[in-house]
């Protein structure tokens, strides 16, 4: 078992990384109590999107961020989705008043 100091606190993606290995670091870190914050790019998050739209506790912040090298798409962005379900929700609820 490793010490509190030899626990790996990031993930550097190349082209090298295989899918297993961000599936692990995706669920240790989501796990840790010393992690309070992931940032993932959007193209790695894609990679493990089953994970990432799985994941739903509520006190790690988790963040996907665009890469240099891919873009940005909203419709891809667990967080986002997530927030137009519950305003979607609330509307909903709030026409039946």
């Amino acid at each position: 078992m490793l010490t509190y100091e030899e626990r790996q606190i990031h993930l550097s993606w190349t082209q090298n990384t295989t899918i297993k290995q961000i599936e692990d670091a995706f669920k240790e870190f989501t796990t840790r109590e010393d992690i309070a914050v992931v940032l993932i790019s959007q193209y790695v998050a894609n990679m493990i999107r089953f994970l990432v739209d799985s994941y739903n506790q509520p006190v790690l912040a988790f963040l996907e961020i665009p890469s240099k090298d891919h873009p940005y798409d909203p419709a891809h962005d667990s967080v986002i989705s997530r927030v137009k379900y519950l305003f979607s929700t609330e509307s909903v609820a709030s026409g039946r008043r």
